[in-house]
């Protein structure tokens, strides 16, 4: 494809900006030069759904749609203990909170029934709520950012929240029910991916190499160098206050998003297929990952 920039697209999150940060501000010479799109989460998924970039951060749920066009990177995955979404609700509910991640069928059946707000039908957010509930009767789809304030006004009975929600959640009155994180561990002891890198497969073996380069320097010199990518995580953050950013880098960046290796590959490969055995969505017929 000659010169022409690669369209990398990724969200405003913390996590993201900061991984992405020495790539996408040349402080990695050998990378592809790129053109960035930045975007909620749900937004992404679309875009890689219709194939609208070349490299793209979606939900380990949403490759299942998009295994025909993408492939993943080795790095910069979403993906640990103790990162799960969670499932809040107002302090007023009827709603109660499940007592351990083993005990929560009770809790389930009623959220199968209830209004619960998802950040995207693709997410992976919503595939947990799904695989808890055996499938949300009445989901509810809003922008993430908008689920808490939903929550709070009785909009929806119930909200499954992500990124820095779950250290900003107590500031809306409300209440957890279930972290998806926690039930997730306890039934497979895997641990949890989210989110992912992916790659065209239409882009050449060698173009493919020099993007897995390039994000894995990157998120690289971000571990090694934090302060430094922090005026770019700032400037995205609307208006989180720099010790959640800092709080939320910690949570979802770690080893993993360096490389997913065989463990996170188990993880993902089982999230996948337990997805496609309760019929939500497609078997994997392609590889993971792009050839390396």
């Amino acid at each position: 494809m000659g010169d022409e920039p690669l369209v990398l697209a990724y969200s405003p999150c913390p996590n993201d900006t900061f991984i992405f940060h020495a790539w996408v501000n040349g402080l990695s010479p050998e990378a592809p030069a790129v053109t960035t799109v930045l975007a909620d989460i749900d937004v992404l998924n679309s875009l890689a759904l219709a194939g609208k970039a070349d490299v793209v951060k979606l939900s380990a749920y949403a490759f299942a749609f998009v295994q025909d066009r993408y492939a993943i990177l080795h790095s910069g995955a979403a993906l640990g203990q103790g990162c799960g979404p969670l499932v809040v609700t107002s302090k007023t509910s009827s709603l109660r909170p499940a007592p351990s991640p083993t005990r929560v069928s009770a809790l389930a059946h009623e959220l199968a029934q209830a209004r619960v707000a998802i950040p995207g039908e693709l997410t992976t957010a919503a595939l947990l709520a799904g695989l808890l509930t055996g499938g949300l009767r009445r989901p509810v789809v809003m922008p993430f950012e908008r689920i808490m304030s939903a929550c709070a006004a009785g909009e929806v009975d119930a909200g499954v929240i992500i990124h820095e929600g779950r250290f900003t959640y107590g500031r809306y009155g409300l209440r957890r029910l279930v972290d998806l994180g926690e039930w997730w561990e306890a039934t497979t002891e895997l641990p949890l991916p989210l989110g992912v890198i992916a790659v065209a497969r239409s882009l050449s073996q060698g173009v493919q190499e020099r993007v897995e380069r390039a994000l894995q320097a990157s998120v690289k010199k971000a571990r090694s160098l934090p302060e430094n990518a922090m005026g770019y995580v700032l400037e995205h953050a609307k208006e989180l206050e720099p010790e959640v950013c800092k709080a939320h880098i910690e949570l979802y960046v770690n080893d993993f998003t360096e490389d997913l290796g065989d463990e996170g590959e188990k993880a993902l490969r089982h999230m996948l297929d337990l997805a496609a055995d309760c019929g939500l969505a497609p078997r994997l017929r392609m590889s993971l990952f792009w050839d390396r």
